[in-house]
């Protein structure tokens, strides 16, 4: 998930595509019309946002541009004057990851009892499904930076996310391939409900452009925890696929040499966001090469870039950062709109600061708060380039990078194709 630094956001968008799609999921309401049990309905108590992104386990690598982002939104945050006229408080808590359940579900608890109204996580789906329950039953608002499991499309009220589904990079990556002239998809998929999600509307985009899923579909899933991954390897090879897809996370270092060991072309190899990093320190150069991934949101431009290195100066890696740092900002905004900091105000207006009923643009939290100090209805126009929050607090638009790998092993960022939710 570790995107290169050598393009810009403007190229991005510049070079987008569009990609239409349904999302599957439960409907969703983004009103409501309970009490937060953490803080009085219309409290005016200081805002305290708490993160609950990785800084251990398989997804720690995602942690510092995540965190940076809602420090870098609080800090601009504040210095235009703060929510309701005090400052942000920021909270970090790690999430961890799905095999070490028991650290998010500590850290969820640690930030109920410092009063959070918000919590900017998680960055694992799984994770996400641990908590969430806990989380929204004390009426505080979640905000994912990058889930993308479409399970939690209209999952609670409560939760919100500024990554697309997985109904929008599925898609994205099926069109990848199937445009790449493949026809006999492998997919080696681990079992987890980020890699099922992803797999089952890959499969079905590839289906549907006449294309056949050759190995990985239901039943056919590996054991994340496995010691080996040889046996599916053997599976999947045998079924003859002119492109294979790997859903997985650092399973993928296992993976990938045994691949290309047994006579698979790089170029015919897809990842996702759960993999697309850096292994240049990893594999031997060239291993890689011609390989492509997708990761969900805008490419981040070298201006946000650099404001997000004044957060936190040892930044290499920047995925996700653009989606908290919008998190962070929206549910500032909706705390201003509604005039007041507790969860239950924060949820009623996070849709309405999104641009969900239509309003005047705006890409900063000091010039919205201008226009809803004047009275006006707004649209945040964030870093992250997504639409506003549709009926299940997902974003109805979004941009997917194709990113693709050279013979260091790393990944440049290619092109983006747009994808909308409905």
């Amino acid at each position: 998930m570790i995107r290169s630094t050598h393009a810009v956001r403007a190229a991005a968008l510049a070079g987008a595509a569009a990609l239409v799609l349904a999302a599957c999921g439960g409907s969703g309401d983004s009103g409501g019309d309970a009490t937060d049990s953490a803080s009085a309905a219309g409290s005016t108590d200081p805002l305290i946002v708490g993160t609950l992104l990785p800084q251990t386990g398989s997804l720690a690598y995602l942690g510092p541009p995540e965190i940076a982002g809602v420090g870098l939104a609080i800090k601009e945050i504040n210095e235009a004057g703060g929510v309701l006229g005090q400052d942000v408080v920021q909270e970090d808590a790690d999430s961890s990851d799905a095999d070490h359940a028991e650290v998010a579900t500590q850290s969820v608890t640690d930030l109920l009892s410092k009063k959070v109204q918000v919590i900017i996580g998680a960055a694992s789906s799984s994770v996400t499904l641990n908590v969430v329950d806990d989380i929204t039953a004390a009426k505080v608002v979640q905000i994912s930076p990058a889930n993308t499991a479409t399970k939690l499309s209209g999952y609670s009220p409560f939760y919100f996310r500024t990554a697309p589904p997985d109904t929008v990079q599925g898609a994205a990556l099926g069109n990848l391939i199937t445009g790449d002239g493949h026809s006999n998809v492998g997919i080696l998929v681990f079992n987890d409900d980020y890699g099922t999600s992803l797999r089952d509307v890959v499969e079905k985009t590839v289906e549907d452009a006449g294309g056949t899923i050759t190995y990985g579909k239901k039943g056919q899933e590996f054991d994340p925890a496995a010691s080996s991954f040889d046996s599916d390897i053997t599976a999947l090879l045998a079924t003859n696929p002119d492109s294979v897809v790997v859903l997985a996370f650092e399973q993928t270092k296992q993976i990938i040499p045994a691949l290309v060991g047994a006579g698979v072309d790089p170029s015919t190899i897809y990842l996702v966001d759960g993999n697309t990093a850096d292994y240049s320190a990893d594999f031997q150069p060239g291993t890689l090469e011609g390989a492509q991934g997708t990761i969900p949101g805008a490419f981040p431009s070298d201006e946000f870039q650099a404001k997000l290195k004044t957060v936190d100066a040892n930044l290499k890696d920047f995925a996700y950062g653009p989606e908290s740092y919008d998190a962070t900002i929206l549910a500032a905004l909706a705390a201003v709109k509604g005039k007041g900091t507790d969860g239950t105000t924060i949820q009623k207006n996070l849709a309405a600061v999104s641009g969900a009923n239509g309003g005047e643009e705006c890409s900063t939290f000091k010039d919205c708060v201008a226009l809803l100090d004047d009275g006006k209805d707004i649209q945040y126009k964030g870093q992250a380039g997504v639409g506003p929050f549709n009926a299940d607090n997902d974003p109805s638009s979004a941009f997917i990078g194709v990113y693709k790998y050279g013979a260091d092993n790393k990944n440049v960022w290619v092109k983006a194709v747009e994808g909308s939710v409905k």
